[in-house]
């Protein structure tokens, strides 16, 4: 059995940057096992399988070594699939998963997800020495709750990070390092080890918990920001109540076929 697949830069307006996802659409689901192989076999941080579901679409994202709860940059990917591929007359998707209905909506040469805010509140000062350890840099303010957010003191801190990704996989969560940007409202990059990833190009699951800290923090609701990740990404953001809204550009690199 031959089956189509795609893969698309998310968070990117050219080819070869932002963050890869691999998008299988799927007649129907295949057993986990040949998913995870699926993914495992891609190597990206991410693969997202999706099959019709009335309208809409239940998806699924993999890493090369765990099904995941959440997942920006290949929810973008698949939304790219399926509003320029699949079906070109539609205007938005709708996506069930593990993380409630999600939406994307064309946004001019963007799109725009519906995601939910994921807050996070300040850890323990004894958390703190283990976290600069293993990014090898001091940090000025430390969040935690589905990861640690950890505030670094300028952007080019940030960018020259070199972590122990070993230690990082040995703390309770894995690390998004932020700080304030120069020319972005603030700048970010994601290790997490723990799911087979040592860093991530490009993170939307991290803005969902970045934009309300940093809403408290600069008071506002609205942000332009960069993943300083080698490959860089940008992503346009806005906080509406309980959820956060990230807008990016995808683009469509690779087409082929899974033999199973």
């Amino acid at each position: 059995m031959a089956l189509k697949f795609f893969q698309v830069d998310a968070f990117s307006s050219k080819p070869f940057a932002g963050n890869p996802a691999a998008v299988m659409p799927l007649p129907e689901w295949l057993p986990d096992a040949t998913l995870q192989a699926i993914a495992a076999e891609h190597n990206l941080a991410e693969t997202a399988f999706f099959v019709p579901q009335g309208r809409d679409f239940h998806l699924r994202w993999f890493t090369p070594t765990v099904e995941m709860d959440l997942c920006g940059h290949a929810t973008l990917a698949s939304a790219y699939i399926v509003l320029n591929e699949l079906d070109r007359s539609r205007d938005n998707v709708v996506f069930h998963t593990r993380s409630g209905a999600l939406t994307v909506t064309r946004d001019g040469d963007r799109l725009t997800m519906d995601f939910p805010a994921l807050k996070t509140e300040p850890a323990s000062a004894s958390e703190v020495a283990p976290v600069e350890e293993a990014l090898g840099a001091k940090v000025i303010d430390l969040r935690k709750g589905w990861t640690y957010i950890a505030v670094l003191e300028s952007e080019d801190a940030v960018r020259t990070l070199a972590p122990d990704t070993s230690r990082i996989a040995a703390l309770p969560r894995d690390v998004i390092a932020t700080a304030r940007g120069a020319k972005a409202d603030f700048v970010s990059r994601a290790f997490v080890p723990k799911v087979g990833i040592p860093e991530d190009p490009v993170t939307g699951k991290a803005h969902c918990g970045l934009v309300p800290y940093w809403s408290e923090v600069l008071e506002r609701k609205t942000f332009f920001a960069r993943q300083l990740s080698k490959r860089g990404g940008e992503l346009w953001l806005r906080l509406e109540g309980d959820r956060v809204k990230i807008s990016g550009h995808a683009v469509l690199t690779v087409t082929g076929q899974v033999h199973i």
